[in-house]
């Protein structure tokens, strides 16, 4: 059925509606019902942005020809058209602008859909209403994933729908922040949050705004600053003489930009806590693995001193076996040594860098308590809420003297004077804002990225010194090998060329002689083969209480000092 009536505000008019409603010419053609789709579109725009899509030079309403010529030239997937000039150009825009408070990843979603209704051509370009309530309702079958990324210090809204899997979610990640899948990290509540790839989404953590997941990417970034628009473009001008009608728009403008500044304001104080939240979660993280290394290099270093003494017992026993005579293995117990005094010195490195991470991290630590207790003083949010109240109660008195547009010379007094106060208070809001909020923030974001490089730097630091711990760990397990094997071969090796070249009167002698050895080589055996298994019980304990790292840091480093403790 096609439809020739017209009814509707005109900007939010198709236009072929808009050419015989308001230019009053006849239409070439008759339109369908699809045309509110258009007046839906503008709607939509309307709402995220609070302006208008299409705006002639000095409004729709004063120049229509314009305004029909920019709705009807519009190109494709052009969601907006503004003339800056008289008799300018059109600026065609394919984003949403920064004004508009919807999330990235709501505009994602959001922007094709306006792109598809706000068309002229119903009928080639337009899509139909099954199209668009399918597109829509996509959207409001999501669920919202909110994540924080800790580097770029920006909240994401990550819209996904309840069966999808975390592997698709970690894709949505990377559309909104260029962050690959491999490279992203997550914790939650304290802790580091494993995402398994096949998780769905409605059994992730339950996650608000100011509860979010929060990300860490393994590649350094630099924060994105929060785009906003300047509040002080956003105040109006306040004229000198008095017209109550004017005054009380102006009043209604000043109120609607004090909130305006208020909503910025809290968003970047959010950001602040989450970036100081974060920061606080990875640096908790850092010392619970460096308190693991330590660990790791602690059993390695017993190992190494019972490695060390064998060494030591093993070469002076086949010293006096062998006498004189020069063997392969006599040899290779020679090079053990400077191999375990090399790893010693790399497990001596190990410690001192460990120490001078955990000093670093304590720093860290103490540096977001620190701006933490500050930001509890913080009285700037305090401040512009006090001067709103003081604008309503204004804004209340104008909006009833608007009623009588004729003053008593004593009210018009009053409204002078509360004129006045209205313009100190707007004045104020804009000092505080500007010389607290927005420049704490700007210091916060500074501050930030320095500390990210140092956390950057010492996570790079701390998988060298997890690389070295298994070469070491792989040396040490190379030199101990090699003692077993020379004590099962070497004697008996050494025994045997003395046997060859001994007189026969003496061949029961050294028989004997080598009995002796063997029991003692057994016993070394013994030994050595009791401390191995002492050590692996004792490595399988401390990796079981690697899980309460608090209570064995203080009892490896009481006091907090870097000091290296014995394993008992």
């Amino acid at each position: 059925e096609k439809f020739v009536s017209v009814y509707g505000t005109e900007e939010y008019l198709h236009p072929d509606m808009y050419k015989r409603a308001v230019l009053k010419k006849p239409p070439q053609r008759a339109y369908g019902a699809t045309v509110d789709l258009w007046s839906i579109g503008v709607t939509f725009y309307h709402a995220a942005t609070g302006s208008l899509p299409f705006i002639p030079f000095g409004g729709p309403r004063k120049n229509k020809e314009i305004m029909y010529r920019i709705t009807t030239e519009k190109p494709t997937g052009a969601i907006a058209g503004i003339q800056q000039q008289e008799n300018g150009a059109i600026d065609w825009t394919y984003e949403l602008p920064i004004t508009c408070r919807l999330s990235f990843g709501l505009r994602r979603l959001l922007v094709p859909i306006l792109a598809n209704i706000l068309e002229a051509d119903q009928e080639q370009c337009c899509w139909g209403f099954d199209q668009f309530f399918a597109e829509t309702n996509d959207i409001l079958y999501r669920t919202v994933i909110h994540v924080f990324c800790l580097p770029q210090a920006v909240m994401h809204w990550v819209y996904i729908h309840c069966h999808n899997t975390a592997t698709i979610f970690l894709e949505e990640v990377f559309r909104e922040t260029n962050i690959a899948a491999h490279q992203q990290e997550y914790f939650f509540e304290g802790h580091l949050y494993a995402l398994d790839p096949s998780l769905q989404i409605d059994n992730f953590p339950r996650n608000t705004e100011n509860c979010p997941l929060i990300m860490l990417n393994t590649e350094l970034e630099d924060p994105v600053v929060l785009r906003y628009r300047d509040p002080a473009l956003v105040f109006p001008k306040f004229l000198p003489q008095i017209d109550v009608l004017a005054d009380y728009s102006t009043a209604k403008d000043v109120v609607s930009a004090t909130y305006y500044t208020l909503r910025i304001a809290w968003s970047l104080l959010q950001c602040q806590e989450l970036v100081l939240r974060g920061l606080y979660w990875v640096s908790e993280a850092l010392k619970t693995e460096c308190l693991q290394i330590l660990e790791k290099r602690h059993t390695m270093a017993v190992t190494l001193t019972c490695l060390q003494k064998q060494e030591t017992k093993t070469l002076l026993l086949y010293e006096a076996v062998a006498g004189e005579c020069e063997t392969s293995e006599l040899k290779g117990l020679a090079e053990i040594k400077p191999r375990l005094q090399s790893v010693d010195e790399d497990l001596s490195r190990c410690f001192h860098c460990i120490s001078h991470h955990r000093a670093i991290v304590w720093y860290l630590l103490s540096e977001v308590e620190k701006r933490q207790n500050q930001m509890k003083d913080d009285r700037s949010i305090l401040k512009m809420e006090a001067c709103l109240d003081k604008m309503q109660l204004i804004y209340s008195q104008f909006k009833k003297a608007q009623k009588c547009p004729r003053l008593l010379y004593n009210e018009q007094q009053i409204h002078k004077l509360d004129k006045v106060n209205l313009g100190h208070l707007a004045k104020k809001v804009l000092s505080v804002f500007q010389d607290d909020c927005a420049q704490q923030y700007q210091a916060a974001l500074l501050a930030h990225g320095t500390r990210m490089r140092k956390v950057f730097k010492m996570r790079k630091h701390l998988k060298k010194l997890n690389r070295s711990l298994t070469a070491c760990s792989v040396e040490i397990s190379g030199c101990w090998d090699y003692l077993y094997k020379v004590l099962d071969e070497l004697p008996q090796r050494v025994l045997q060329d003395k046997m060859t070249s001994a007189p026969p009167s003496s061949q029961d002698y050294l028989k004997q002689k080598h009995q002796a050895m063997m029991f003692g080589m057994q016993e070394l055996q013994e030994q050595m083969k009791v401390v191995a298994n002492n050590l692996k019980v004792n490595n399988s304990i401390i990796q079981r209480c690697t899980g309460s790292g608090n209570s064995l840091h203080s009892n490896l480093f009481p006091g907090g000092d870097c000091q290296e403790a014995t394993l008992g």
